[in-house]
């Protein structure tokens, strides 16, 4: 196997960028929240939640994997 091959039998990575804070509520109470961006389309999405993260970036994965296949 050349290393062409192995490049061909790799599934395709996509990078995304993860930005995290803490939000300031008041009264001394905090919120992580965050926003993802998929760097190639520069789509963004906002969140308040782990879940919410995984439900994007899985999602976004099956998305872009179909995109892919033939």
């Amino acid at each position: 196997m050349t290393v062409d091959d192995a490049d061909k039998s790799l599934p395709r990575s996509h990078l995304f960028t993860v930005r995290l804070w803490m939000e300031p509520l008041g009264g001394g109470h905090f919120e992580e929240r965050g926003r993802v961006q998929h760097v190639l389309s520069g789509e963004r999405r906002y969140f308040r939640d782990w879940s919410s993260l995984v439900s994007y970036l899985e999602g976004k994965l099956q998305e872009l994997g179909q995109e892919e296949t033939p």
